[in-house]
């Protein structure tokens, strides 16, 4: 009889961590689907609303406040579409994502480069970033490399990718990319660096603004460096060889 109720014990303690291991999966199921359903309820605001601020503003933004001796906050204003230029959609693109316009958020040739480059060890890791993963990431997350950033990021390129169309994508990476050591979006970019609308940017002064894309913070436009210079060319050479603008005017 002893022998019998200790069975049952055993039984019934299996059962009750089953129980307790489907709540767990259960609630974990609930609360991801919850996530994704609030990520595209915020997404599809967003497809028409201009954001007020993204991730990476927000940071400046606090470090100004809890250092402003050390931090300035952050330059930013939202320009819609219609006002910037196609040279300077083109110059970014042409500069950061040239196959912008048919990945769905992770350009699969790029990453294969990338991944067999910094498996020979070479000394400057070859990065294979998106448009729209440098989006996510400048809109919700952190700099910080890691495995786990890289995968939410892919998952919220897709999601970027599902909820806006292309054009959009890059309208709002041109208003959140950082060009300067507290200087997001072209609007600011352009007044605060070449005193201008950024309606009345030149082609070379859209290659120059894309050129420093790679590393703001120490880039200076008015004092370009050798290597900021040849970049800028390179930059001119890729948008004659895209087409020109009737490469952006097909998003």
């Amino acid at each position: 009889m002893k022998e019998y109720h200790s069975y049952q014990s055993e039984s019934e303690k299996k059962h009750k961590k089953r129980g307790i291991f489907s709540r767990v999966l259960r609630l974990f199921a609930q609360v991801t689907l919850l996530s994704v359903l609030l990520l595209f309820a915020v997404l599809l605001v967003f497809r028409w609303v201009p954001l007020p601020t993204s991730s990476f503003i927000y940071k400046q933004n606090s470090l100004a406040s809890h250092s402003p001796e050390i931090y300035e906050a952050a330059e930013y204003q939202w320009v819609d579409w219609d006002s910037i230029p196609p040279h300077l959609a083109l110059a970014v693109v042409a500069a950061e994502d040239q196959r912008f316009p048919n990945h769905w958020g992770i350009d699969t040739i790029e990453l294969k480069k990338a991944l067999a480059q910094n498996s020979r060890g070479k000394s400057q890791p070859r990065g294979a970033s998106t448009i729209t993963q440098q989006t996510a990431k400048n809109l919700f997350l952190w700099n910080q490399r890691s495995y786990l950033r890289k995968l939410i990021e892919a998952g919220l390129s897709l999601s970027l990718e599902i909820a806006w169309p292309k054009k959009r994508i890059l309208e709002v990476y041109l208003n959140i990319a950082q060009f300067g050591d507290a200087i997001f979006g072209v609007k600011e970019a352009s007044r605060i660096l070449f005193d201008k609308k950024v309606q009345n940017l030149s082609v070379e002064e859209s290659a120059m603004l894309a050129a420093v894309l790679p590393k703001p913070a120490i880039s200076n436009v008015n004092d370009p460096s050798p290597s900021l210079l040849k970049r800028q060319k390179w930059i001119l050479k890729q948008m004659k060889q895209l087409g020109g603008t009737d490469y952006i005017r097909k998003l």
